[in-house]
């Protein structure tokens, strides 16, 4: 080659990499918006919205939106963030974004926009619930056949998309949020986005960032106490009987020819320390990139998996979970509904509702008090009330199971409680709730909060479920009469009672208070026995 040709081609060779140097840079100048922005997408109403995104460092960005402008300059990350005045819920409007580069975001409502999150009972989708078989649900199957064009929906992933809620493509999404979104805009009628994520059998500390369950007192201080009371060599002794168990059953099942029922007991991890995944691990997956999208608030199904901290209880560490949303959010105490673990293994005041006509019927009274089941505290959210602005959606009377069947109950019941709660409609949403107790004698007055029109029992010809104890701690039976809004218990074996429960048993398809709005009484005990 001639030293003319080799000039030219090093010069074209200058030119490509030229070229190809420039091109990520203006790609990376271009003004882009979060992910959850997209067409069809809800933005929520009566707050300062935030619209947020990326640009090059120091571009100016102009956000317009029914008649609105506002501009940002990105800092020095790129990130920049505008917040419109509060809106009026309607549309659809035009949400135009104007940089180096102009965007369009079509079909855009302004109404009511929630996550729901949590794990197997929130994740699971509306196609299992209306093929035939034993998880069909007649009333999500006949909401499942219309169309929904003012109730949009983003399902979890990478990539979101908010589409309008169809038969086309409602049968990946949460029949849970669905069932809760559709009957909140039937209600409220105004337009309603539903965010999802969610993950099947995970616990409550996959979902809160590792600052958070670090920096939270109440956290700490259980773990602390735990680990006092719970040496590495106590820890290990009870481990290695657990192993000494499962061995034991492994052989008689192999003799038998099957398989052992459970899998080996894993090693005890330290208090404190997960068991099960990663704190935080689909908090950072799945609810850090919806924030600080404008929301209404949060539902929340979660509880059978536990924690996975050992030595640490789901209330205090959703108290921890809570907060922390809210801090990272920046949209202050929005509110939090919890749906109520055990799920649905209580009986309903009216069977041939479509809302709780899958309840556990009503039964006998066992004859024998049942003994202390640990499971009625594990994902026990009877106490999410004492954190600031959380609601609890009552399921017991909605029909139990690991996976009710129920779902149009449960989103149902779920959406009663956020109008109620969150909405200020006139809607009595708990049953008769635990306030206080005084001994009188021989007897105990329980006092009821979230009576409703009356305190009443369905069923029978006396009220079922409570038990009363003396120092002994051993539990009778009680004799339990409604006075006012209060019930009046006692039993002829507890001359002196101490402590009362109500329903506190595994299976409480005989125990039958109620107000007389037709919610059940939430279970509750005096004692810390």
């Amino acid at each position: 080659m001639s030293k003319n040709a080799k000039s030219i081609v090093a010069a074209w060779a200058g030119c490509l990499v030229a070229c190809l140097c420039v091109l990520p840079s203006t790609a990376r100048c271009e003004v882009k918006m979060s992910g959850y922005f997209t067409d069809h997408m809800v933005l929520e109403r009566d707050m300062a919205v935030p619209i947020f995104g990326q640009a090059a460092p120091d571009e100016k960005v102009t956000v317009e939106f029914n008649g609105q402008q506002k501009t940002a300059t990105a800092g020095p990350d790129g990130k920049w963030l505008v917040k419109l005045d509060p809106l009026t819920a309607g549309g659809p409007s035009q949400l135009v974004i104007r940089g180096s580069n102009t965007i369009t975001i079509n079909d855009v409502l302004v109404g009511e926009v929630w996550v729901g999150s949590g794990q197997s009972n929130m994740q699971k989708m509306v196609a299992i619930y209306i093929a035939p078989g034993e998880n069909h649900d007649e009333m999500v199957t006949k909401l499942a056949k219309e169309s929904y064009p003012r109730v949009r929906i983003v399902k979890r992933g990478v990539n979101p998309v908010w589409q309008e809620c169809n038969p086309h493509n409602l049968g990946d999404f949460s029949v849970l949020l669905f069932v809760f979104g559709h009957k909140l805009q039937e209600e409220l009628d105004v337009p309603v986005g539903l965010m999802m994520g969610a993950v099947g059998g995970t616990p409550s500390a996959n979902w809160l960032s590792p600052e958070a369950l670090a920096g939270d007192a109440a956290c700490q201080d259980v773990i602390r106490k735990f680990a006092a009371a719970n040496p590495t060599s106590k820890l290990m002794k009870e481990y290695e009987q657990k192993v000494a168990d499962w061995e034991k059953g492994a052989k008689a099942a192999e003799k038998e020819g099957k398989k052992p029922q459970f899998p080996r007991p894993n090693p005890p991890v330290k208090p404190g320390e997960c068991s099960e995944g990663k704190v935080g691990e689909h908090y950072d997956t799945y609810i850090r990139p919806m924030m600080p999208y404008g929301i209404r608030g949060v539902l929340w199904d979660q509880g059978e998996a536990g924690t996975a901290i050992l030595g640490l209880d789901q209330f205090t560490l959703m108290g921890a979970l809570v907060r922390g949303w809210r801090k990272d959010w920046g949209q202050g105490d929005f509110p939090f509904i919890c749906v109520q673990k055990r799920s649905g293994d209580g009986c309903a005041w009216d069977m041939n509702d479509p809302v709780t006509m899958k309840a556990e019927p009503f039964v006998p009274l066992p004859a024998k008090v049942p003994e202390f089941w640990e499971g009625r505290d594990r994902g026990n959210y009877n106490h999410i009330l004492e954190h600031p602005n959380t609601a609890l959606a009552q399921t017991s009377d909605l029909g139990g199971g690991n996976h009710p069947v129920n779902k149009y109950g449960y989103g149902t019941r779920a959406a009663r409680t956020a109008l109620g709660f969150v909405y200020g409609k006139p809607i009595q949403i708990y049953g008769p709730i635990y306030d206080s107790h005084a001994v009188e004698g021989n007897k105990i007055r329980v006092c009821f909060t979230q009576v409703g029109k009356g305190l009443a029992f369905k069923y029978g010809d006396k009220i079922q479920g409570f038990m009363v104890a003396g120092e002994n701690k051993v539990f009778h039976w009680a004799n339990a009469v409604i006075d006012g809004d209060t019930v009046v218990v006692s039993c002829p074996q507890v001359a002196k009672p101490v402590a009362v429960r109500y329903a506190w048993a595994k299976q409480i398809g005989w125990a039958n208070l109620f107000n007389k709005d037709g919610l059940p009484a939430l279970t509750f005990r005096t004692d810390d026995w």
